[in-house]
């Protein structure tokens, strides 16, 4: 009764038009891809594991929980952001060249001006660098490293398979997205974090979306096999329900854009500022973590990569959870704002090995916080939740200051396990992206593809 398939009736089954076995081949690779970038991103997170005991000792000595050290306990504070800063420097400019080693930044140049070419070498050397220069206080993200790990493997496997060049940026785009994604536990995010991530526009490399999913996809499950499958910052399940609500969230997308705006600019001018001193590439990492210490000493919250802030910023003025978690004002999470701007761009500014990415999560958490408290004290019967805002407050700031307006909508749904909150964060998001007007703390990145070496 039923017409048996042939071979060739098979054949074009597989290669359908817009299809290929090529497709099928690139694909393939692109979720061996994954495998290994997800094996790779879960040893990378056991060294940072090991990182994040040496900032728990950090913090026992400050608040002198160790008896010893109880009188000089807060001093360490000043020291070992430094000690950490220039052994990250060291090795990096050792064993690396230090234009390769400077995480997403480095991926973006590479990926339009380098043939998407990354050394497999430089990701040890980074990945060790980042987790003394964070774990010892440094004020920096792991994002950095993780794409550098991602994308070398990506990089890597085209060598080995001798393929061509768009296939090469394919994988590169493909492994820098599962990277993200087994990190941040944001599998989708992840993905299209590698086609938005270079061009400051809202142009994107979409020929790298489907490898991207599928790589981030298989990173995810690899890395949550042995880490777990709960997200990076779980939060309450807070709503939006009341549609007058978008107009403090409208004052909210202002806010986050000034304050990414400050980020950008005193970042780059610290950046310029230790390029143009004529001092020893460890100098200037020891003046930098030395900086951050002594800001570390008076506003602890902003050493290492911040997530403290974020959880306490989702959690402050809620009267069911604020009792168990910390409850800060909003004078203090302005406060923390300006503290990681300053921290960061010292540590980052000045040749210390780390990510600006986490950094501005921090920002935004803080900024969204400190407007949420605001708006909850003056308009009390409107319902306002500072920790809705405080999300929605990240997600504005990476679209703002990192260029990545559909990554960061979805990536924070994903790390907090809250999916409510999608209409505020697609407001404040859109409007502070289109407000920053292309400006981006990566320098490398494209304004839009016609620009690009690549498509140009």
């Amino acid at each position: 009764m039923f017409k048996r398939l042939s071979i060739s009736g098979f054949r074009l089954f597989l290669a359908g038009e817009g299809l290929s076995v090529e497709t099928g081949r690139k694909f393939a690779l692109a979720a061996f891809l994954g495998l290994v970038v997800g094996l790779c991103t879960s040893a990378f997170h056991w060294m940072i594991e090991a990182g994040d005991f040496v900032t728990f000792v950090i913090d026992s000595l400050r608040d002198g929980k160790t008896g010893f050290f109880h009188e000089w306990g807060r001093w360490i504070l000043v020291v070992t952001p430094a000690v950490g800063a220039v052994a990250g420097a060291i090795l990096i400019n050792t064993f690396s060249h230090s234009r390769a080693a400077r995480g997403t930044d480095s991926v973006v140049w590479s990926y339009h001006r380098f043939g998407a070419h990354i050394s497999s070498t430089v990701v040890p050397v980074k990945s060790t660098a980042s987790v003394l220069t964070i774990g010892l206080g440094g004020s920096a993200g792991y994002e950095g490293p993780m794409t550098l790990i991602g994308a070398s493997c990506g990089s890597t496997m085209a060598r080995v398979f001798r393929l061509d060049a768009s296939a090469k940026r394919m994988l590169v785009a493909a492994g820098l997205a599962a990277g993200i994604g087994a990190l941040f536990r944001a599998p989708l995010a992840g993905a299209i974090f590698g086609a938005e991530i270079f061009y400051s526009s809202s142009d994107m490399e979409y020929e790298s979306i489907l490898p991207g999913l599928v790589a981030s996809t298989i990173a995810y499950t690899v890395f949550c096999f042995f880490w777990g499958w709960e997200p990076l910052l779980p939060m309450p399940q807070y709503s939006f329900e009341k549609g007058v609500n978008l107009l403090p969230y409208l004052v909210l997308a202002v806010i986050v854009t000034l304050g990414s705006r400050l980020y950008i600019d005193f970042f780059r001018a610290t950046e310029e500022f230790f390029a143009k001193v004529k001092l020893p590439f460890w100098v200037k990492a020891l003046l930098g973590g030395l900086g951050t210490g002594v800001l570390g000493y008076f506003v602890p919250e902003v050493l290492g990569v911040g997530y403290r802030v974020i959880s306490g910023a989702f959690t402050t003025h809620d009267p069911f959870v604020a009792g168990e978690m910390m409850d800060f004002s909003a004078k203090a999470f302005v406060l923390f704002f300006f503290a990681k701007v300053l921290a960061t761009s010292l540590t980052v500014g000045s040749g210390g090995s780390g990510g600006v990415f986490a950094p501005a999560l921090v920002c935004g958490a803080s900024l969204g916080a400190a407007v949420g408290i605001f708006f909850q004290r003056i308009l009390p019967g409107m319902g306002i939740n500072p920790g809705a805002f405080a999300l929605v407050g990240m997600a504005a700031f990476m679209a703002a200051a990192i260029r990545i307006p559909l990554t960061a909508i979805i990536m924070v749904s994903e790390i907090s396990g809250n999916h409510a909150l999608l209409l505020p964060t697609m407001w404040v998001s859109s409007i502070a992206f289109w407000l920053n007007n292309g400006w981006s703390l990566y320098r490398s990145q494209m304004h839009s593809r016609e620009g690009s070496p690549l498509h140009s």
